[in-house]
C-alpha cells in the first residue's frame, strides 16, 4: 500500500475522529447517548441560499442558485414558505427539536435543483463509506463532471458537509429520482437534482437536515435515529428468530464453489471414449449442440471432425468435448429412441413419466444415466462425477477446520445436477445455495443463461420496461430487456418452485441486483410503474424467498433500503471496480483487463479468479484506508452482513490481498473466495490460517453494534474499532511501526483486543 501521509490537521481542520490529529479520549463512552445540536436558521428565498448557526458560528448549508422571483413568502423564527411561479415550485422550510424539515414540491416542474453544496470535506455513504476532502486530487479527477443516481450509488440516504465547526447532515426524504451532480473546479462541489416523472402522482421531495459535531459515530447514530424511527431497523438476531439459518453466517467466509460440470476430466477414459466419437450419439450431440447452442456449434464440430481422425486427444479437444456434453446434459430434447433403444430401470421410469412433466432436477438425472448407457465403461459411475470439485472439496473445507460458510453455487443448475454435494454441505452446517436473477429477460436466452429465460414467453413483450422516450431498456450486457419487477412474483413463485420441488437441500438464496438500488420508472401504457413501486416489488419478491420459503436471502449490492428483508449483501465492501474503464473491460491485452465472464478450460472464469492489479487513482479511492469509513458499520454491523462484490473477491487485486485481510478484520467483513479444487488447492494454507484467527472473531462482533471508530495516527493508517464494549480491533496499514498505548503495532498488522485477551494477526506470516 501506497503510503499517503495528508496534513488532515490543518488543510481540513477535523476533530480526531476524522483526522487522527488529536489523541483518543480515554474517557470517551463506548455507547453514546448522543443527541444532535439544536442551532437556528436563515434562508434567503430569491437564491435559496441556507444558513444554519451554532453556537454564534454561522456556516452556508447550500450554495446560492440563480436569482428567482419569489412569490407568498411567509417568514419567521422557526419557519418559512414560499413559491417560485416560474420554476413552479413550493418551498416550505420548518424548525424540528433538533432538525430543520425542508418540502420542495413541484406544481408543474419537470425537475428541480436544490441544494447545491460546498465544504471543506463531505461524508459520503459510497459502499461502506469514505471521507473525501473538496480538494483532493484524487477524487477531484474521479468525481469530475460524474453525475449519480442517488438511490444506486449511495448505500445510505445521507450525505455531510463538513464544515470550520460542526458537520452539517442531509437526510433524503424521498430517495427517489434524484440525481448528484459533481463538479470538480476549483474543488469538489456537487448539486442534486430531483425528477418529477409525470407517472409519478407524488411531487415532493425534501430533506432533514442536522448540525452536529464532527464525529462519525454521533454522525451514523443521528441517521440510525431515523432509520429506527421510520420502522426500517431490523438486527441480525431479531432476523434469525424468523429463521436459525441466519445464525450459520456469523463467523462465516462467503465462498462460490464453481462446480458446474456434471461430469468432468477425471471422470473420463479418453482411450476408451475416443473408441466412441463415430457412433451415432456422438452425431446426435452435434446437432443438438447446432440448434440449441449454435454459438458452440462450428468450434465443437471441427473438434469432433478431427478428434476422429487421430490417435491421441489434446487438452482443448478434450474441454470442449466435455463442455457438449455438459450442455446436452442440460436438454430436455436429449432422449431420443432411436439414439437410446435400451434403458435402465431408472431412466425407464422417468421416461414413462414423460420428459415434460419431469423436474429439471429429475431431467437432470435422466440424462446422467442416458449419457452412461451411451459411453458405459469410457466414464466413471455417476456417483463419482463431479467428485473432486463438489462433495470432496466440500469435506475438505470442514476439515481443514472451516466449520462454518456461506457457499453460493453461480447457478442453481449446479445444484440441482449433484444434489448429494449440496446435501454433504447441509449436513456440515454450511449455508449453500444458488444464485439467482430476475433483473434481465432475453427471448431467447441460451441454456447457460437461464436466469435471463422465464416459462412464460408473454414477459418479454409485454413485462419488461419502457423509458421515457419510448424505447425498452436494455438487459444485461446490452442483451435482451429489464424486467419489470412488478410482474415477475409469479414467475418468482414458479422458478423457485421448480427448483425446490424435489426438496434439494438448499438453505440460501442470493438474488442479483435487488438490493443495488437499480430501479426504473416504467412508462409502458399497459403498466405504468414508479421507482417507487420498483423497488417494493423487488424487495416482495426477496422477501417472498426468505419467508415463504425459509432462504437465508442475500443480495448484490446491499444499499439499506433492503436492510430489514435480507441477511447479506455483496459489493458494499468492494462494489464492482470503474465498469466504465476500457482497460479493465474490452482491452483483453492490458494488464489490468479483469477477465471474461466464461472458460473454455472448464475452470473459473478469469474474471472472478484471475489476479490483477488495479490503477493507481482506483486503489486510492476505492481501498486505501485514507479515505474509508466504516458509516455503514456504524448503523447496520448488526443488522446486514456485508462483504465485497464477487468480481472483486478478496484474493483478486494484485498486492492488495493482505492489505484486505487487515481491512476485513477491522470492518468485520466476510473474504469472499472463487473456488475450486484447483484454487483451493493453491490457497488452502492461506485461507485457513486466516480464517482461524477471522472466523471467531466475525461470530462474535456481528452480534454487537460497532460502537466507535478512531484514527489513531497522523496519516490516517492507524485505526481502531470497538464492537459492544470489550471487543476491539487496531489495525496499522503502514510500513512502520505504531506505538499505542505504551504497546508497538507492527507494521501491517491487526491486533484484536477481547476483553483481556489479546490476539495478534499479521498476514505476511
Amino acid at each position: 500500500m501506497k503510503k499517503i501521509v495528508i496534513l488532515f490537521c490543518t488543510s481540513i481542520l477535523l476533530m480526531s475522529t476524522f483526522s487522527g490529529c488529536q489523541k483518543e479520549n480515554k474517557k470517551s463512552k463506548i455507547v453514546s447517548t448522543y443527541k444532535p445540536n439544536d442551532f437556528t436558521f436563515d434562508v434567503n428565498p430569491e437564491t435559496f441560499e441556507l444558513f444554519v448557526e451554532k453556537d454564534g458560528v454561522k456556516e452556508s448549508a447550500s450554495s446560492p442558485m440563480k436569482k428567482e422571483k419569489v412569490t407568498k413568502l411567509v417568514k419567521s423564527k422557526q419557519s418559512a414558505s414560499w413559491s417560485y411561479p416560474d420554476q413552479q415550485i413550493d418551498v416550505a422550510i420548518k424548525k424540528k427539536a433538533n432538525y430543520l424539515d425542508v418540502t420542495l414540491r413541484s406544481n408543474g416542474a419537470k425537475s428541480f435543483e436544490w441544494p447545491k453544496v460546498s465544504a471543506k470535506s463531505y461524508i459520503m455513504p459510497f459502499g461502506e463509506g469514505k471521507l473525501i476532502p473538496s480538494n483532493d486530487e484524487n477524487w477531484k479527477k474521479f468525481l469530475s463532471n460524474e453525475e449519480l443516481s442517488f438511490a444506486e450509488s449511495f448505500s445510505m440516504r445521507f450525505f455531510t458537509l463538513n464544515k470550520g465547526k460542526y458537520s452539517i447532515t442531509y437526510i433524503a426524504k424521498n430517495m427517489f429520482n434524484n440525481t448528484v451532480k459533481f463538479k470538480s473546479a476549483p474543488s469538489i462541489n456537487f448539486a442534486f437534482e430531483h425528477e418529477f416523472p409525470t407517472i409519478n402522482p407524488d411531487k415532493t421531495y425534501g430533506f432533514r437536515i442536522y448540525v452536529t459535531d464532527q464525529n462519525i459515530v454521533h454522525i451514523a447514530e443521528v441517521y440510525k435515529d431515523y432509520i429506527v424511527e421510520k420502522g426500517d431497523f431490523k438486527t441480525l438476531n431479531e432476523k434469525s428468530k424468523e429463521n436459525q439459518n441466519i445464525k450459520k453466517l456469523y463467523g462465516a467466509p462467503h465462498i462460490y464453489l464453481w462446480n458446474s460440470e456434471a461430469i468432468t476430466n477425471e471422470n473420463i477414459k479418453w482411450n476408451l471414449l475416443q473408441k466412441k466419437l463415430n457412433g451415432p450419439f456422438f452425431d446426435w450431440t452435434k446437432a443438438l449442440i447446432k440448434d440449441y447452442a449454435p454459438e458452440e456449434f462450428n468450434e465443437y464440430s471441427n473438434v469432433l471432425n478431427d478428434a476422429k481422425k487421430q490417435t491421441y486427444l489434446d487438452n482443448y479437444q478434450k474441454n470442449n468435448i466435455i463442455n457438449a456434453l455438459n450442455s446436452v446434459l442440460k436438454l430436455t430434447q436429449l432422449y431420443k429412441e432411436s439414439i437410446f433403444p435400451k434403458l435402465d430401470e431408472e431412466s425407464n421410469k422417468l421416461i414413462k413419466r414423460g420428459i415434460k412433466n419431469l423436474s429439471e432436477q429429475e431431467l437432470y438425472s435422466l440424462n446422467k444415466h442416458l449419457l452412461k448407457i451411451s459411453l458405459g465403461d469410457s466414464i466413471d459411475p455417476i456417483n463419482q462425477w463431479a467428485k473432486k470439485d463438489s462433495i470432496d472439496l466440500v469435506n475438505d473445507l470442514y476439515h481443514s477446520g472451516i466449520k462454518k460458510a456461506w457457499i453460493g453455487l453461480p447457478n442453481w443448475a449446479n445444484g440441482l445436477m449433484n444434489p448429494q454435494m449440496v446435501k454433504q454441505a447441509n449436513e456440515l452446517g454450511y449455508l449453500i445455495g444458488p444464485y439467482d436473477s430476475y433483473h434481465s429477460i432475453q427471448k431467447d436466452a441460451s441454456i447457460d443463461w437461464n436466469t435471463a429465460s422465464f416459462q412464460n414467453k408473454n414477459l418479454y413483450q409485454n413485462a419488461t420496461i419502457t423509458n421515457r422516450k419510448g424505447e425498452k431498456i436494455k438487459g444485461f450486457l446490452g442483451r435482451g430487456r429489464k424486467l419489470n419487477p412488478t410482474l415477475s412474483l409469479p414467475s418468482v413463485k414458479q422458478r423457485v418452485g421448480g427448483i425446490l420441488q424435489n426438496d434439494i437441500d438448499f438453505n440460501t438464496w442470493f438474488i442479483d441486483c435487488d438490493a443495488t438500488g437499480e430501479i426504473y420508472d416504467d412508462y409502458t401504457t399497459d403498466h405504468p410503474t414508479t421507482q417507487k413501486q420498483d423497488l417494493a416489488a423487488r424487495l416482495n419478491r426477496m422477501n417472498y424467498v426468505a419467508t415463504k420459503k425459509h432462504m437465508v436471502v442475500g443480495s448484490e449490492g446491499g444499499n439499506d433500503f433492503a436492510s430489514k428483508t435480507i441477511a447479506f449483501a455483496h459489493g458494499i465492501e468492494t462494489p464492482v471496480i470503474q465498469w466504465s474503464d476500457p482497460d479493465m473491460r474490452t482491452n483483453k491485452q492490458s494488464k489490468y483487463y479483469v477477465g471474461g465472464y466464461w472458460s473454455s478450460t472448464n475452470s473459473i472464469p478469469d474474471r472472478y479468479s484471475k489476479q490483477v492489479p488495479i490503477k493507481q487513482l482506483y486503489k486510492d479511492v476505492y481501498l486505501n484506508p485514507v479515505y474509508t469509513l466504516p458509516m455503514y458499520k456504524l448503523v447496520y454491523n448488526n443488522s446486514v452482513i456485508t462483504t465485497h462484490h464477487w468480481e472483486f473477491g478478496s484474493l483478486k487485486i494484485k498486492d492488495e490481498v493482505e492489505n484486505r485481510m487487515l481491512y476485513e478484520l477491522l470492518y468485520n467483513v466476510p473474504p469472499l473466495y472463487h473456488l475450486d479444487s484447483k484454487e483451493w488447492t493453491k490457497n488452502k494454507a492461506k485461507l485457513t490460517n486466516y480464517l482461524k484467527i477471522w472466523s471467531p472473531f466475525h461470530e462474535k462482533a456481528v452480534q454487537k453494534e460497532m460502537t466507535d471508530f478512531k484514527i489513531l495516527s497522523h496519516d490516517r493508517l492507524v485505526q481502531s474499532t470497538t464492537f459492544g464494549k470489550n471487543l476491539k480491533v487496531i489495525v496499522n496499514f503502514s510500513d512502520e511501526n505504531f506505538k499505542y498505548r505504551n504497546v508497538t503495532i507492527s507494521p501491517k498488522t491487526a491486533v484484536i483486543y477481547d476483553g483481556n485477551k489479546k490476539i495478534v494477526f499479521n498476514p505476511y506470516n
